[in-house]
């Protein structure tokens, strides 16, 4: 089988999966996805959607953004600079998880007030985005205040 462009993710989740110290079934398990499916996407064989990135982000502790950026899911470029700072307020151990939320909030709220439009999130997600699949509808964007 060919593989796809997801190499860099499937790198990138099986070095994340290693700093975490798990083995690919400890977090298949963790995720709730299937041994098999998660080591294709590791191997660049599979391309994972949005809501299997949330659920393997979530696994692993570490931001959802940054994996729907190496999956192709959100824009580089455009949101580049919004996902690395959420990335890093979330990513960071020494805030506990209000901490963390609010400065989201402030951020977003002065990326709002610059005419800059933030990443629409879901208010049960932990701080994660909440991102449709492809050729779903979205509806109107919304931001966190």
């Amino acid at each position: 089988m060919a593989s796809l462009n997801v190499g860099n993710l499937g790198d990138y989740l099986r070095e994340q999966r290693r700093n975490a110290k798990l083995s690919l079934r400890q977090l298949a398990d963790a995720a709730g996805v299937s041994n098999p499916y998660l080591s294709q996407i590791e191997r660049g064989l599979r391309k994972p959607s949005a809501e299997v990135l949330q659920q393997v982000a979530k696994a692993l502790r570490i931001s959802a953004e940054t994996l729907y950026v190496r999956a192709g899911i959100l824009d580089a470029e455009r949101d580049r600079d919004e996902v690395e700072t959420r990335a890093v307020i979330l990513a960071d151990p020494t805030l506990t998880e209000a901490q963390k939320q609010a400065l989201l909030q402030i951020y977003e709220s002065f990326r709002k007030e610059n005419g800059f439009e933030t990443v629409r999130e879901s208010p049960a997600d932990d701080g994660r985005t909440d991102i449709p699949e492809p050729g779903g509808d979205a509806g109107p964007q919304q931001t966190a205040s």
